[in-house]
This record gives structure tokens, sequence and C-alpha cells, in this order.
């Protein structure tokens, strides 16, 4: 009998697709969480590990009554990492993933992203002991998550916000 292969994460996510396609998916909402380097003003985002595998991902949760998106965000962004920060109303955009319930099950999950600044970090808070977390540059950051989207996402989190910080330019040359 021949070896099965194990199959790619891309592939697991086209054997969801059906499900994208027919309205089956979840939806989540999660934060970019940055801050600037006072020294050099640089951009870092934050990773979080997932409780179950290990994984870098970034805090992310199910809708909450009351809250709309950016606050979710905001709110999951306290409870993963303890992070206080602002969150922005527009999404930053969307990724997909293979979410695995507690029934062994996995179902699509289409994640709504929004950036949140960082204001300041608090020691206690809800998840504490059960993630680690980490500062990365944005490109080192999209190494280490495992959606490919998301990767994307992380890999514009810089020039976006060097933008902004510059008036709408970057000079490139300036170091």
């Amino acid at each position: 009998m021949p070896k099965k292969k194990n199959k790619t994460y891309l592939g697991q996510l086209a054997e969801a697709a059906d499900k994208l396609f027919h309205g089956q998916a979840v939806d989540q909402y999660a934060a970019i969480c940055y801050r600037r380097r006072p020294d050099s003003q640089a951009i870092e985002v934050l990773l979080i590990t997932s409780r179950e595998t290990g994984r870098w991902v970034i805090p992310k949760g199910w809708a909450m009554d009351k809250r709309l998106p950016h606050q979710v965000a905001e709110r999951e962004a306290w409870e993963e990492a303890g992070v206080k920060g602002k969150a922005k109303k527009k999404p930053f955009g969307y990724y997909t993933y293979l979410k695995t319930l507690d029934t062994g099950g996995k179902v699509p999950s289409i994640v709504q992203v929004h950036l949140v600044e960082v204001v300041a970090l608090q020691t206690e808070f809800k998840e504490k002991g059960q993630r680690s977390i980490a500062w990365f540059p944005p490109h080192e950051a999209a190494t280490h998550v495992r959606e490919p989207e998301l990767k994307g996402l992380l890999g514009k989190v810089e020039s976006l916000l060097g933008r902004q910080a510059t008036g709408g330019t970057v000079d490139r040359k300036a170091s």
C-alpha cells in the first residue's frame, strides 16, 4: 500500500473551498497589534502562540454581543496578550484559515483583521500563562505564521504605517 502523503496547508484549504463558496464558513475578528520602537520609530508587530498547537498567530476571536468588529479585535488583543490599544475601525484586510472545533472537526473561518496601535501592555490579563508573546519586524513576523493571506497582510504593515508616519510618502533613501 502506498504511503499516504501529508496534505499541505493550501491543499487542506482547497478541500474546504466548497464550504466557503456555500456560506458555511464562520466569521472571526483579529488584531495586528503594532508599536513603534522609541529609539528608531521602526514598526514591530505582536505575535502570540495558539493554545492548542503553539503556532504563531495574531489575537482573534468570535463576534461578541454589542461590540463592533474593531472592538472585538481590541478585546481579543487584551484577553490574549495584555494589549491595551486603539483599533482602526476600517478593516486592514481578511484571511482564511481552517478552525479546529472542540469536536475535532474543521471549518473554514474568514477573519476580518484590524490594526491595533498598542498604547500599553498589561502584565495581568485573561490568558496569561496560556500563550507566549513576542515582537517582530513585520516581514519577519510574516515568516512565522502559517496562513498565506496573513503573511501578505503582515508584509503590508510596515509600508502602510511608514507612509502614514511621513504624511503619505516614504523616503527610501533615509536610514
